[in-house]
């Protein structure tokens, strides 16, 4: 799943400071990557401390509603 690696690479330059303190919140908290995966999906409810813009940011980034092409990663 490179929903997050080509979100990063997509938003993150743009982001202010708050958003990269939620961002970083999101990505470095959780004890499961899946989990992530699934409250962006919208496979499962996201849990109200995660709830956030970066959320509702990468949850539409998730869906993809462009159909932008992301058959790779971003490079490191």
């Amino acid at each position: 799943w490179n929903s997050v690696s080509t979100f990063a690479s997509k938003y993150l330059k743009g982001m202010t400071e708050e958003q990269v303190e939620l961002y970083d919140k999101l990505i470095n908290k959780p004890s499961n990557d899946w989990e992530i995966y699934y409250w962006a999906t919208g496979n499962k409810p996201t849990p109200e401390e995660y709830q956030s813009e970066i959320m509702v940011m990468l949850q539409e980034h998730a869906r993809n509603e462009d159909q932008d092409s992301r058959i790779t990663q971003p490079p490191l």
